[in-house]
């Protein structure tokens, strides 16, 4: 007799992290497919991918948009700057839909570099759940901790694509 194993839900956490993945798979830009779900109280108050702004071209459609970023180690890299980051495109969705996010958790493909951390302190978000590490996130890091952000990673690793 073959032993049934007992179904286990996902967490909240797995739950949103899985809707998160789908979300990312809009994103209009080949070089970070991100996505984010903002929640509070267990329900879904926004999502956002990476993607240009309404009526703007996309990435994938006409290419990248290049400028050159200076990284916290002092090395430079070649960064798409012609979509808007996963945490912003919710955040305005929010905004243009008039939705509060004070006392929201974010749940987003990395951790989120500087600028998506000052939004997410400004409209009040108090818990961000990244599925990995960013490698230019200590300023975030730092900027979280201060203002008591609870960051939780779920797996120590570090986010990476192949198209960067």
């Amino acid at each position: 007799m073959i032993e049934e194993q007992k179904y286990i839900r996902p967490t909240w956490d797995e739950y949103f992290m899985e809707i998160m993945g789908t979300v990312a798979r809009r994103a209009t830009c080949d070089r970070g497919r991100s996505g984010c779900v903002i929640v509070k109280d267990k329900q879904i108050l926004c999502t956002g991918y990476v993607g240009s702004p309404p009526g703007l071209e996309h990435c994938d459609d006409v290419g990248h948009k290049f400028k050159k970023v200076l990284l916290e180690d002092g090395t430079t890299k070649d960064h798409c700057v012609r979509t808007i980051h996963a945490e912003q495109n919710a955040i305005c969705q929010a905004a243009k839909h008039g939705v509060s996010l004070d006392g929201a958790t974010l749940y987003c493909r990395m951790e989120p570099c500087s600028v998506c951390a000052m939004l997410i302190i400004s409209v009040g978000i108090k818990r961000v759940v990244a599925e990995r590490r960013y490698q230019a996130a200590q300023e975030t890091r730092d900027m979280f901790a201060k203002v008591g952000i609870e960051l939780d990673v779920v797996h120590d690793e570090l986010q990476t694509y192949e198209n960067k």
